[in-house]
């Protein structure tokens, strides 16, 4: 296995213009760092990491805390184009991306302890934002490297990255509105959830605009798999007055709320409007009339990783935000 050295002779380099060419570095010209890494690749270079690791005293690692599903079958699907896109970037910039899986019944805030207890990571991606979060200040205080996937409610600048869940709730009641629907349903997560709170926010600001009193009948919370959301919509669709519109948390919810209206003869798009938030192009495969806001999670993960490694590589920079919008698909 080739090494720096062994590059800066064959091209006459020293080896300090290899090193910093194989970091891209804006002092070395583009055709010396296409030269370096041309090289390297023929000569089977691979960067140590471990050895960089001892030299900086750090583990070159990324932890995920990711809570599991574990109630219900294929609850997890939707997280796996976010691992992807974590996966991908860490290892791009030199990391290894760990997941650190909980169950439903662990304390967030133990989790988060246990972590930095072990000193196993050099970052960590926190989820599942809660009001008032404690890990943020937890982590602020420890000062641990960090970026949350969602927002919360606390007057502390922290670094985040958020998908835009209050407006793609508005613009999915807006979207049934203007189908004609006036009793919409709205699928939410765990009250406990911000993301929820930011879609019921969005929703109610919907229909306030439309001047339609909201019925707290129609709103449901849950993890909206694809038996909690067939049981909960059939529930509505046997009422006395039923919904005519329903905007869904996830495709495991549209699925569910597909099955209730088949079982009952009802037809998506002529019956029931449907808008559903997708984060896996499941919804654009399905034989339905159904609007679609599509977030791409691949994308979410990618930029998780580079606000996180921002936060390491220089602490003292400006904390980043992203706010992440949704792709509208009328589905027609």
């Amino acid at each position: 296995m080739a090494n720096l050295k062994q590059i800066a002779a064959e091209l006459s380099l020293s080896v300090t213009t290899v090193s910093r060419a194989l970091k891209d570095g804006p002092e070395v010209l583009p055709s010396t760092i296409a030269r370096v890494k041309e090289a390297a690749k023929r000569l089977g270079y691979v960067p140590n990491h471990y050895g960089r690791a001892l030299k900086t005293g750090r583990t070159l690692t990324l932890t995920a805390v990711l809570p599991m599903e574990t109630r219900d079958y294929l609850s997890d699907l939707l997280k796996l184009p976010l691992i992807e896109g974590m996966t991908l970037a860490a290892r791009q910039a030199g990391y290894s991306l760990s997941i650190y899986s909980t169950t439903p019944d662990d304390d967030p805030v133990e989790s988060v302890q246990r972590q930095l207890q072990a000193r196993s990571t050099d970052g960590l991606i926190i989820t599942r934002m809660v009001s008032r979060d404690p890990r943020v200040k937890l982590l602020l205080d420890e000062r641990m490297p960090f970026v949350a996937f969602g927002r919360t409610d606390l007057d502390t600048a922290y670094p985040y990255v958020d998908v835009d869940n209050e407006q793609i709730a508005y613009e999915a009641t807006r979207r049934l509105m203007d189908k004609g629907s006036r009793r919409i349903a709205l699928q939410l997560l765990v009250p406990e959830d911000q993301a929820s709170a930011m879609r019921l926010a969005g929703y109610g600001r919907a229909m306030a605009e439309a001047g339609l009193p909201i019925d707290q009948s129609l709103i449901g919370h849950g993890m909206f798999t694809m038996e909690s959301s067939a049981a909960w919509f059939d529930r509505l669709l046997a009422s006395l007055d039923p919904p005519t519109g329903l905007a869904c948390a996830n495709e495991l919810g549209l699925l569910g709320a597909l099955h209730a209206l088949g079982k009952r003869g009802l037809e998506p798009g002529r019956d029931v409007h449907i808008v559903t938030r997708d984060s896996t192009r499941l919804a654009h495969f399905l034989p339905a009339k159904i609007g679609v806001h599509f977030v791409d999670m691949a994308a979410v993960g990618r930029k998780l990783i580079e606000v996180l490694e921002g936060q390491i590589v220089n602490p003292a920079t400006a904390v980043e935000t992203v706010l992440l919008q949704g792709e509208f698909d009328p589905g027609e």
